[in-house]
């Protein structure tokens, strides 16, 4: 279309002399025509933009607050369940050995004097069968064998993770042992077990209770 309209400006401005009025007025009937196309395909695609939008705006308010929904991920639990974890298992194999000596004798405040490591109060029906002191990424740790009545063996574990916090009991299933973790001040604990994960949940509970 450009081509054609300059030529045919060329043509008129030109060659006025030398052209035919019944060219001439053929031309500019021409350059009409290609300019009224032109300023219709100008609109043509400015009224498919507008269509697109709308159906854009459209489908947001239509599909888009039934398509967006919230996604909540679940936490990931600290480092040091990892270590209690770890522990527990290390626990298991100290039993199924007739040759590892328990230590039963509890001492919550020679545990204090010695790693800072405050332990909550035990239910009265747990009963200690074994206090260790391992080692962690994050300093000693106590991992404390207990024998109770409605989840069997399980293990209370305690570290002081390096970060002052206060977390409410939560339940981390994983695999065939499972742990209910929480934290009061710059203390964690961890509840472990092949128990249920709501019994570990609730046995944590009762042992943060304690220390308040």
């Amino acid at each position: 279309d450009l081509r054609t309209r300059d030529e045919l400006r060329v043509a008129l401005a030109g060659s006025k002399g030398m052209a035919r009025p019944a060219t001439a007025d053929a031309a500019r009937r021409l350059e009409r025509g290609l300019a009224r196309g032109r300023i219709f395909g100008v609109l043509q695609r400015a009224a498919v933009v507008a269509v697109f939008v709308a159906a854009g705006w459209l489908a947001n308010g239509i599909i888009g607050p039934m398509s967006v929904t919230k996604v909540v991920a679940s936490p990931q639990p600290p480092a040091y369940v990892d270590d209690a974890v770890r522990a527990h298992r290390t626990t298991l194999v100290r039993e199924s050995m007739p040759s590892q000596p328990e230590a039963p004798n509890y001492n919550a405040g020679e545990i204090r004097a010695a790693t800072a490591i405050v332990m909550p109060s035990l239910p009265k029906d747990w009963k200690v069968r074994d206090v260790q002191i391992y080692p962690s990424r994050f300093g000693p740790s106590v991992e404390m064998a207990v024998e109770t009545k409605d989840m069997g063996l399980v293990s209370l574990f305690a570290i002081r993770p390096g970060t002052f916090d206060v977390v409410k009991p939560t339940i981390a299933p994983s695999g065939d042992i499972s742990s209910a973790y929480f934290q009061i001040g710059d203390v964690a604990y961890a509840v472990v077990g092949r128990s249920e994960v709501h019994d570990l949940d609730r046995a944590a509970e009762t042992l943060a209770k304690t220390l308040y």
